[in-house]
């Protein structure tokens, strides 16, 4: 029993239980797979969020004879008798809860700014938005442009640190997305970096060079001054024929 799975709305089938059975509480949270005083608040009404009430004996999960069992015996526990199939999505656009569907166009005019090189069908699939929305966004046409901030998606929970990555890194080996190819400027991000630091070693070394130069000349100006300084001397110091 420790390992049985749970019903695929627990919540919304442990109020089921409660209007509609005479199961305990404690029957009613083991088999939904919740604490006790959760299924107590229900009952009382005092849950912060109101359930509406999924039925098991319809979705295969129970049996009207497991109920009655439970009922008899408040000792017995509930057997699952299908376990709900997991949905697994694969195709179709990301799905992006409503609650952040807000803040697409933030994160794809920040996308537009920051990565011009990736394509309309990237952004599309890594923010889960039509063409219509990025080239509406990119013209400032959309309809909501004045309010529009340009803010990072990983940031808004649009998507993964790692998922961003893969498509600026994708974007900058110019390769198709979506039989689109989507041309990068020359010179990805890569080659960009490597070329900033190569300057920035050959500023380095060339100041360091005339650093060395300019002190080789300044001892050799000193030491062409005392020998001057000393010929000078030298000439003073020696007597004169008459």
């Amino acid at each position: 029993m420790a390992d049985q799975p749970k019903p695929l709305m627990p919540h919304a089938t442990a109020t089921w239980l409660v209007d509609n059975t005479g199961l305990s509480f404690e029957q009613i949270a083991e088999f939904c797979g919740l604490h006790i005083l959760e299924v107590q608040a229900m009952a009382d009404d005092l849950a912060g969020s109101k359930y509406t009430g999924r039925d098991p004996v319809h979705a295969g999960e129970l049996t009207q004879d497991e109920i009655e069992k439970g009922q008899a015996d408040s000792e017995y526990r509930l057997k699952m008798q299908r376990a709900p199939v997991a949905v697994s999505r694969t195709k179709g656009p990301r799905y992006t809860p409503v609650s952040k569907r807000q803040d697409k166009p933030d994160g794809i005019a920040w996308i537009l700014r920051n990565h011009p090189e990736i394509s309309d069908a990237q952004i599309g699939k890594l923010i889960g938005t039509t063409r219509n929305t990025i080239g509406a966004i990119r013209e400032r046409s959309h309809w909501n442009i004045q309010n529009i901030q340009p803010k990072d998606p990983v940031t808004l929970g649009l998507c993964s640190q790692r998922e961003l990555d893969a498509v600026v890194a994708k974007a900058a080996k110019n390769l198709p997305v979506d039989d689109e190819a989507a041309p990068a400027p020359s010179g990805g991000t890569g080659s960009d970096r490597e070329k900033l630091i190569e300057e920035l070693r050959a500023e380095r070394d060339a100041n360091e060079k005339a650093a060395a130069e300019a002190a080789q000349e300044a001892e050799a100006a000193a030491w062409l001054e005392a020998k001057r300084a000393a010929e000078e001397t030298g000439e003073t110091g020696e007597p004169t024929d008459v």
